[in-house]
């Protein structure tokens, strides 16, 4: 099974907010999941990501693997393998 750190959208049509979840990834965009870790909010100016370090560190220690987007908000927040 393998598992990767993405993003799960949420909000309203137009609107994206968007949570980073550890995922299985069979599982939908916005299906079970299985750790929250994170947020991402695009529409503020500038814009807002919160990351639960400790948890966060834990799950890239695990092996997981983050996609693209969630990679760079990582290098953003200053979270590192």
């Amino acid at each position: 099974m393998a598992v990767k750190m993405r993003l799960r959208r949420m909000g309203q049509k137009k609107a994206p907010f968007y949570r980073v979840v550890v995922a299985d990834e069979r599982s939908p965009r916005d299906g079970r999941f299985i750790a929250e870790v994170g947020t991402y909010d695009p529409t503020k100016d500038p814009s807002v990501i919160q990351f639960n370090e400790e948890e966060t560190r834990k799950w890239l220690a695990n092996g997981v693997q983050p996609t693209d987007r969630v990679a760079k908000l990582l290098a953003i927040a200053g979270i590192t393998k």
